[in-house]
């Protein structure tokens, strides 16, 4: 059993751990992709555990002991844990409405879920639209572009390979975590879980990354070395009526599919990475009350596979192959392009 005072010379370290990690990814990203450096945000992911703390924590899992040194580990990793209060704490925006619990990328691609009354999928603006929806000097009601957990980290790969990763064993994987039933952590598990081990579509390529490595590695498989990298630039507009300034098409080849990686909600930073064929990515600037942001749109000119009970065409009308359908990036989410 790992000594108490072993945690305490992690607690000291973890500043230094921190620029360590980043450092460490910024490596890693600089060996695989062209582009100078990651975004700071996205380095700020990586996670902050240095080799000693990563290799004592796989060891408590390995022996089943981390539940008793769950608060420890939870904020030296900088990830979600137990009652789910500190996620509340840090999301609640007090001027913007309670994240919709079931806003985020879970109905992106797939079926609305039954019990899901269409008022509430569609509050507080469009999650989406048609392209010609989008122009210059025009309104646009702007959907919750918030990451409900947006603060959370990476794990290492090693680390992550230890954890029960799947539906099947949920129950082990928040017993893990401390994670209560009912809770909005349970709920957020379980569909993300669906989310990551749903069959692809028909010329989907998908996978659920858990790692920076991971998210590098899929980058550069399916698109190579040399990508740019998109993001949106904040939340602000969320659930307003917003003026659309300029609209820039910023990647128009349908032959080369983007990769679309969203942060869906979990314990740890967790982003679903997919490429779909014909994809156009916009930078549209939407004026909020506060100030502009600089967001990403991206639109799917190809949804002849798409379930006819989609949430989109709820929302639009017409059917699979008829049109295309449009929606934001939110926050944390990320748009891979190759550079041609």
């Amino acid at each position: 059993m790992a000594h108490p005072t072993m945690f305490l010379g992690l607690l000291i370290v973890t500043y230094f751990s921190v620029s360590q990690a980043e450092n460490a990814f910024s490596q890693y990203w600089e060996d695989h992709i062209t582009l100078s450096h990651p975004p700071h945000w996205m380095a700020a992911k990586a996670s902050p555990l240095s080799l000693h703390q990563m290799s004592l924590f796989m060891k408590l899992i390995e022996e089943n002991e981390l539940a008793s040194h769950l608060s420890s580990f939870c904020k030296l990793a900088n990830v979600a844990c137990s009652t789910n209060a500190l996620v509340k704490n840090t999301i609640m925006d007090k001027t913007l409405p309670p994240i919709a619990l079931f806003s985020g990328e879970k109905n992106k691609y797939d079926d609305l879920p039954n019990e899901t009354p269409l008022s509430i999928a569609s509050q507080g603006g469009l999650p989406y639209f048609r392209q010609s929806m989008v122009k210059q000097s025009g309104f646009m009601p702007i959907p919750d572009l918030r990451d409900p957990v947006s603060y959370k980290s990476f794990l290492p790969r090693p680390l992550a390979s230890k954890i029960p990763f799947s539906f099947a064993r949920i129950e082990e994987l928040k017993k893990l975590f401390g994670v209560v039933d009912e809770s909005n952590m349970d709920d957020y598990i379980k569909r993300s879980l669906e989310i990551c081990e749903m069959s692809p579509t028909q010329d989907e390529q998908r996978t659920c990354v858990t790692s920076a490595e991971d998210l590098i590695d899929f980058v550069v498989d399916k698109l190579g070395h040399h990508v740019n990298i998109w993001s949106t630039e904040n939340v602000e507009g969320s659930y307003e009526n917003v003026t659309i300034g300029d609209v820039k098409l910023i990647h128009g080849n349908l032959s080369e599919p983007p990769a679309l990686c969203h942060s869906i909600p979990f314990l740890f930073q967790l982003y679903y990475c997919h490429v779909l064929p014909k994809v156009k990515v916009y930078a549209v600037d939407i004026h909020g009350r506060k100030k502009v942001n600089h967001a990403i749109m991206a639109c799917h000119y190809d949804t002849s596979t798409w379930n006819p009970n989609h949430l989109a065409f709820k929302l639009i009308g017409f059917g699979p192959g008829l049109i295309e359908v449009c929606h934001w990036i939110n926050e944390n989410g990320v748009v891979w392009t190759k550079v041609l």
